[in-house]
């Protein structure tokens, strides 16, 4: 077993899935540190390959260090089905993104998540019902795992909400980019609490 891995999708990789990757280390390392590099493997890719190795859009890079986090060293990539197959869990910033997802790869559905949806499902997970946590990967792993099956429960077959999708804030003022920010913290921040605490 290696780290748990989060996949963040959305359509460039270089605004929504590129905040949502660093906002949730950022969150990590507020639990464990810099062990968050070891214990979660964390990376996003996007639809479309226009930007493939371009840097994070510059509105998405403030937003990321107006909160503590690193922006830097970011390369855009384009999603292929060996992203999806080593990753654990799967967070797209729309619901079509997801109906992309699973044309790719079918088998991919119950790790799958509009992250607004996953972050609606994470208040109906029970804590206690998932296995303990401990700063190693294997712990941490299995707790992801079943994180993922729990919120896959809760679920219980219902599409995403319209309410779900992050909107795309390419293009957009910094206002924008901070609304979005924000929204994706709403998940990630009780996602890291629940893995790694």
């Amino acid at each position: 077993m290696g780290p748990f891995s989060v996949l963040m999708v959305c359509m460039g990789n270089i605004c929504r899935s590129p905040m949502a990757e660093r906002l949730l280390m950022l969150e990590a390392k507020s639990y464990v540190g810099d062990k968050a590099d070891d214990l979660l493997l964390v990376h996003g890719a996007g639809t479309g390959g226009w930007h493939v190795g371009a840097a994070m859009d510059p509105g998405a890079a403030r937003q990321v260090r107006s909160r503590g986090g690193d922006a830097d060293g970011f390369a855009a990539r384009q999603l292929t089905t060996e992203h999806l197959e080593y990753s654990d869990l799967i967070l797209t910033a729309t619901g079509e993104q997801s109906k992309f997802v699973h044309g790719l790869r079918a088998d991919a559905d119950d790790r799958t998540f509009v992250l607004g949806e996953l972050g609606r499902l994470l208040a109906h997970v029970d804590e206690r019902d998932l296995p303990p946590f401990a700063p190693d990967t294997d712990a941490v792993y299995a707790r992801g795992v079943a994180l993922v099956e729990a919120a896959a429960r809760a679920r219980a077959g219902r599409p995403p909400r319209p309410a779900d999708d992050l909107d795309d804030p390419w293009g957009r003022a910094d206002r924008y980019f901070g609304r979005i920010a924000d929204e994706i913290e709403k998940t990630v921040q009780p996602l890291a609490r629940l893995l790694l605490s």
